[in-house]
């Protein structure tokens, strides 16, 4: 299996902040994500996280699965390249703007950032409290 890896030395042209696209066409999977049945694949569930931050971000983001839209596959000069070239093996196949940027893995969320021109910034967890990392801010003191 071939992989096409984003160059991070060659950065192409991209458009303007607000027309910035990534387009995802993911192997045959049972839905459109592929976070769903008994064994969700970890990489998936973190690349499904790092298209929501780029759509937080302004970023077009699409996703096509084989499974259920074939006709996009055909109908994309540069996924049909890469399907020529390596079979299904080359998927999923990533393009940034129109341009192919990756194919045989989900590039991690510091990459696609790289590539758009965003800054780049680890995933954050979230915290379940109201109060963030104060222990103290829902309660009043925590001293008793």
């Amino acid at each position: 299996m071939s992989e096409t890896s984003i160059q991070f030395g060659q950065k192409p042209r991209l458009p303007a902040a607000n027309s910035k696209t990534v387009e995802v066409f993911d192997p045959a999977m049972c839905c459109s994500t592929g976070i769903c049945g008994p064994d969700v694949d970890s990489k998936l569930v973190q690349f499904a996280a790092d298209l929501g931050w780029l759509r937080t971000a302004g970023v077009a983001v699409q996703r096509h699965n084989l499974a259920q839209d074939p006709a996009r596959f055909v109908g994309q000069p540069l996924v049909q390249a890469a399907l020529a070239k390596d079979g299904e093996a080359a998927l999923p196949v990533i393009l940034c703007c129109g341009q192919l940027v990756s194919t045989g893995r989900y590039p991690h969320r510091d990459e696609l950032a790289t590539l758009l021109g965003l800054p780049t910034a680890p995933p954050s967890a979230e915290s379940n409290s109201c109060c963030g990392d104060s222990p103290s801010c829902c309660g009043g003191s925590t001293a008793s």
